[in-house]
């Protein structure tokens, strides 16, 4: 008896990884994340290695999240693989203020985003 198992999220040649509640603004996040779409993955870790943005190390963080899914849950090969998809969504805001002169008051909104990271296996064209 017992429930039946979940049919896959993404297709046979697919891994998933997801970041959520990064503490940058989506737009920021979707800067690095362009930065690495359509790459194999051993140039996308590179670059994000070596970029200068702060929110680069959680982005490889993800990368080799959906890498250790596609290699242990998936049974994919590490060396054919690319980044399929690597979009941002929003998350929640976290609103602070600051006094501000005149009684008044000024906001500051605090972003915090979400990465969604598709690695896909790719034959080697020989």
């Amino acid at each position: 008896m017992g429930k039946d198992k979940n049919p896959r999220r993404v297709a046979e040649n697919e891994a998933l990884a997801k970041a959520r509640m990064l503490r940058t603004s989506p737009q920021k996040l979707n800067l690095v994340a362009a930065m690495i779409r359509g790459k194999k993955v051993e140039k996308a870790l590179s670059d994000l290695t070596f970029s200068k943005r702060r929110i680069a190390m959680d982005v490889k963080k993800c990368l080799q999240s959906a890498i250790a899914n596609a290699e242990n849950n998936h049974n994919l090969d590490v060396d054919e693989l690319i980044v399929a998809e690597a979009y941002v969504g929003k998350n929640l805001t976290m609103k602070r203020g600051r006094p501000r002169a005149r009684g008044r008051f000024g906001k500051i909104h605090k972003p915090f985003a979400e990465l969604t990271i598709k690695v896909r296996q790719i034959e080697e064209q020989a």
